[in-house]
């Protein structure tokens, strides 16, 4: 990773650059046939942006005082809102993760990771991760997230470079989901 980049928790005042980031992302995880098909990623507002800051996890990767990638992490209470997040809490009494069961309690949503395009490739996808995980181990101890079937770039930086493991298969709004989970404390990085 370049040395004058910094990982770092998100402050306050870090909110508006973190929402036009995610805007100038956002079609990225869409293939070029699906971005026709009024398909859209998850997006967040400046709002829930600050929520994310305030009472949960958010951490940026920093270049000459610009963002260039950050990744979110937060509890149940917050990404329950939206009714994909509620579909995947509904799948979490039936599986069981290394003699673990998840639970709403046990658990966060991680994710989404963005980095802008002219910053990928170089390591920070892991040092982001590796920052999240950590501020995390500190409540919880396991982190879920899904991606979409057709984001296989995504998928495999989540498997190779984070170790996550497929835990289900879901499907929501005529789109199919890998759930994958981490465990916190375990020291894959």
């Amino acid at each position: 990773m370049n040395n004058d980049i910094s990982i770092r928790m998100a402050t306050l005042t870090d909110a508006p650059a973190l929402a036009a980031l995610e805007q100038s992302q956002l079609q990225d995880e869409l293939s070029v046939e699906q971005r026709g098909n009024n398909l859209d990623g998850q997006s967040f507002s400046q709002t829930d942006i600050t929520s994310l800051i305030k009472q949960h996890w958010i951490a940026v990767a920093e270049l000459n005082n610009q963002i260039v990638g950050y990744v979110f992490a937060g509890r149940w209470t917050f990404f329950k809102q939206w009714p994909i997040y509620r579909h995947l809490l509904k799948r979490l009494p039936k599986i069981d993760y290394e003699r673990a069961k998840l639970t709403e309690t046990n658990t966060c949503q991680y994710g989404p990771i963005w980095i802008a395009a002219a910053y990928r490739g170089q390591g920070i996808f892991e040092a982001l991760v590796k920052r999240i995980k950590k501020e995390v181990a500190n409540d919880l101890p396991y982190m879920l997230t899904f991606i979409a079937e057709d984001n296989a770039g995504s998928f495999a930086a989540h498997t190779r470079k984070a170790q996550m493991q497929v835990v289900d298969f879901v499907s929501f709004d005529e789109r199919d989901y890998y759930l994958l989970v981490m465990p916190t404390t375990d020291s894959y990085f």
